[in-house]
């Protein structure tokens, strides 16, 4: 096989959010009827205005943008000045840390541009990379893409509840053993779990004492539950030049159709992502960086009323799956996954998450799409209308009960 061919073999992304309807599911022999209710896509969040609409003032920051016409369209390659401008100050009291709107931050097309470029900016053949198992199911694939080495650190997430449960001795070894780059959501993305301050403080250390560059996926850092703490690791005692952060407004704020993400920190590492940037996007969609104008920006009591109205159904979820017998679920901290462990079934996961979308208009993630031995788990989006997602847990848990 040519090595392109391998390359692109294991970006297999058949089971990857949002591609389920590719799926074959003819061979699948279906135990009782089809249970009927409203169609639900876990895979990702519903921003229709029965769940959870965009940031009020979004569309029309947009539509100001387009006006301006040529004056926005073709801004720097790492984003219009007057925006990062603007986001610099928001994110730097965000996160406890300042940041240079000039040399220190890149608007991307999206938080998976933003990881992509990151990747490609600090990756190079044979370099050894640690990322967590699970977590995001790109960060596997990109460190293949650009020919890293995986270095797996495992994260206990059912056997712990005041941390994430993060193997901190595999981590110190990883770095003993050649790692210098270290790649992690927070919170993490299937589970839900944010790392502890003494976890975040240990990884600062760790990278200082390494000198390991870190990069974190702080995507759903806004969207905190229980009046939780949230530790940034860039407010910590670091070398500026190690450590880069990525967030967005996609998620929490439902702006995913615009396309915008952030990426903040090293000034080596932004150079690089904008060199990229340059020939692979040229920019982020120049009406779209406008409507990071409302990002942080949003009306008072907002953002609170959002974690409200998830938390709400996060927990009714957690009630639904724990009251089927073997299922095994950590509470969801912070954004809005949840990833259950289910009893043995008498088929594959894989083809369980297949009868779900065929037999019960549910889709889901599998686990294996976050680590490789995640064949008992799925991931789910909750960020739902609220009764269509209870009534789509009940079917979950029916269909459990017919394979088992």
């Amino acid at each position: 096989m040519k090595l392109i061919e391998e390359k692109f073999l294991k970006l297999g992304c058949d089971n990857a959010p949002g591609q389920e309807l590719r799926q074959e599911g003819s061979n699948i022999e279906f135990i009782g009827e089809e249970l009927t209710g409203i169609p639900v896509d876990f895979s990702h969040g519903d921003v229709n205005k029965t769940s959870f609409e965009p940031t009020p003032g979004a569309l029309e920051a947009f539509v100001e943008g387009v006006h301006r016409g040529g004056e926005v369209a073709y801004t720097e390659y790492r984003g219009s000045g007057e925006i990062r401008e603007d986001i610099a100050k928001k994110l730097a009291n965000f996160t406890g840390a300042p940041i240079s709107a000039d040399q220190e931050i890149i608007i991307t097309p999206g938080t998976q541009a933003a990881l992509f470029l990151a990747m490609g900016a600090t990756v190079s053949r044979g370099d050894k990379v640690a990322i967590v198992e699970p977590d995001y199911f790109a960060n596997r694939k990109l460190v293949e893409f650009f020919d890293g080495e995986i270095v797996p650190i495992q994260m206990n997430y059912l056997a712990s509840t005041k941390d994430s449960g993060l193997d901190m001795t595999q981590l110190e070894d990883a770095f003993k053993a050649g790692v210098r780059l270290f790649l992690f959501s927070n919170p993490n993305n299937p589970v839900g779990v944010i790392y502890s301050d003494e976890e975040i403080r240990k990884i600062a250390e760790l990278a200082k004492k390494y000198d390991a560059t870190v990069i974190v996926d702080q995507l759903y850092s806004r969207l905190l539950y229980d009046s939780r703490s949230y530790t940034h690791l860039r407010a910590l005692d670091m070398h500026p030049e190690n450590i880069l952060t990525i967030m967005g407004p996609s998620k929490t704020e439902s702006l995913s159709g615009y396309r915008l993400g952030v990426a903040f920190g090293s000034k080596v590492i932004i150079d690089r992502m904008e060199k990229l940037q340059a020939i692979v996007s040229l920019r982020a969609p120049g009406y779209c960086q406008s409507v990071l104008k409302t990002w942080f920006a949003e009306p008072e009591g907002w953002m609170e009323k959002r974690i409200l109205e998830h938390q709400a159904i996060r927990d009714d979820l957690l009630v639904r799956f724990r009251a089927v017998e073997g299922v095994q679920i950590r509470t969801t901290e912070a954004g809005s996954y949840i990833f259950p462990r289910i009893p043995k079934l008498s088929i594959p996961t894989l083809d369980f998450v297949k009868i779900l979308r065929l037999q019960a208009g549910v889709i889901v993630t599998p686990g294996t799409e976050f680590a490789p031995d995640r064949t008992d788990s799925f991931r789910l989006n909750f960020s739902q209308n609220h009764e269509a997602a209870i009534a789509a847990i009940n079917r979950i848990a029916e269909l459990i009960g017919r394979y088992r």
